[in-house]
């Protein structure tokens, strides 16, 4: 599809709402607001459709089966592999196939534990996901290696002259987030990895999660030049249970398969196994077929859209909801935190009240019908050590969501904290 204008776009995103069938309910009587997408996207009738296909006309187990089912359902499996790496921008031999992106990322480390020596260096930041913090702190703790955080400055953003100065030879790994699902800091990625490769003699490996970017921006690995990109489908309007892997050719050959059984084998006798080709040698065991099938029509539907209008949208609804939580901050007792600049800021907005806990925030609004989430949103490091506090609410937005359900979004957090301030409150 073209690229629209900002009006065009308000008007094509407000009635493609209809494809989504759970965005027609309502909860405690009142229209579903959905704003929790960093946690997972709604998915569209084309998708829940595909599923039902899957199990209802052809359902087998795909490779090596040469029956009509099993040949229908590898043709149907394995053209996702060509679409995902058009997606990206990348070799269908450069796709793996993993449950999600806490998956992938530890498929990874664990494919580099043999790698990792003693008193090399790995560089995380403190704005990481547990996904991208836990896994690489168990493998410094398994190998001996120094595990280093770059710092957040208090705008949200990452300091950059403390992450180069933390950047020499011994620094093998740096695994850093696209976008936090926090902050909603957009990391600028490609001038990241240029500073990393030259700081390192290219002989560190750069792996990013891109669970938060997938779904809202274009990605192209080839530009952004990284060894390994790892997303979720459930992020980006597909199914739960699927995700991604993309690594350089030359990168996955540096990593060893941890998952061993059918399908990864070329042959096996009862004194030693040799390994499939990659990709498929880290692919052990049925995969998730089904889901893996309808995250292809999910790639194809989103491309439809284009990824630059959902992009453009995104920043409409970014940019929106930044100007209307002003009044918030300044009169209500608001504290938004992260970006402020529109180009570093995704639509992700993590927020406290004074004197309201961020469950009592969620539990309120939904009984407004409004989804959103509270807690540490699994990165408990970044919310406690750098945000000093104990949970923060977060709303999250998706190209499905309206300016007039933002409006409402406001008039209710208005609400919420008059109510507590006058003790009444709405549950």
């Amino acid at each position: 599809m073209k690229q629209l204008s900002n009006q065009e776009l308000i008007k094509y995103f407000k009635k493609i709402r209809k494809d989504f069938p759970i965005l027609k309910q309502k909860v405690h009587g009142k229209k579903l607001v959905y704003v929790d997408n960093g946690a997972t996207a709604q998915k569209p009738q084309v998708m829940i459709d595909s599923i039902s296909d899957y199990y209802s006309k052809y359902n087998s187990n795909v490779h090596r089966g040469l029956h009509t089912l099993s040949e229908k359902a590898t043709s149907e499996y394995e053209k996702v592999r060509t679409k995902t790496a058009n997606f990206i921008n990348a070799k269908e031999e450069e796709i793996i196939f993993t449950s999600g992106t806490t998956a992938g990322l530890n498929l990874i480390a664990n494919g580099l534990l043999d790698k990792i020596k003693k008193d090399d260096e790995i560089i995380i930041s403190e704005m990481e996901h547990h996904a991208n913090l836990v896994t690489w702190q168990q493998l410094a703790l398994k190998t001996g290696a120094k595990l280093k955080y770059v710092k957040v400055l208090q705008n949200g953003e990452l300091d950059f002259k403390q992450a180069e100065s933390l950047l020499n030879k011994k620094t093998k790994i740096l695994a850093i987030t696209h976008i936090s699902n926090v902050l909603g800091t957009i990391n600028p990625i490609k001038k990241i990895i240029e500073i990393v490769k030259r700081k390192t003699n290219h002989k560190c490996l750069t792996i990013i999660d891109g669970a938060q970017s997938i779904g809202h921006m274009p990605i192209d690995v080839k530009k952004l030049d990284c060894d390994f990109f790892v997303f979720s489908a459930h992020k980006m309007c597909g199914p739960t249970g699927i995700g991604i892997v993309y690594g350089k050719y030359s990168a996955l050959e540096k990593i060893t398969p941890s998952i061993y059984g059918g399908d990864m084998i070329l042959e096996v006798e009862f004194e030693k196994s040799s390994f499939n080709k990659i990709p498929f040698c880290f692919e052990a065991g049925t995969p998730n077929i089904a889901d893996t099938i309808a995250f292809g029509t999910v790639i194809d539907y989103l491309s439809n859209i284009g990824m630059k209008n959902i992009e453009h949208y995104d920043k409409i609804l970014t940019k929106y909801f930044l100007d209307e939580i002003k009044d918030l901050e300044k009169n209500y007792g608001f504290h938004f935190y992260g970006p402020k600049a529109i180009s570093k800021k995704s639509a992700v907005f993590s927020f406290t009240i004074d004197g309201v806990h961020s469950h009592d925030i969620s539990t309120i609004l939904d009984k407004f019908g409004i989804a959103v989430r509270g807690g540490h949103h699994c990165a408990m490091p970044l919310t406690n050590s750098v945000m000093k506090v104990v949970a923060s609410s977060r709303i999250s937005f998706y190209f499905y969501n309206t300016i007039s359900e933002i409006d409402y979004i406001i008039n209710c957090l208005k609400k919420v904290k008059s109510e507590f301030d006058k003790g009444e409150f709405l549950f």
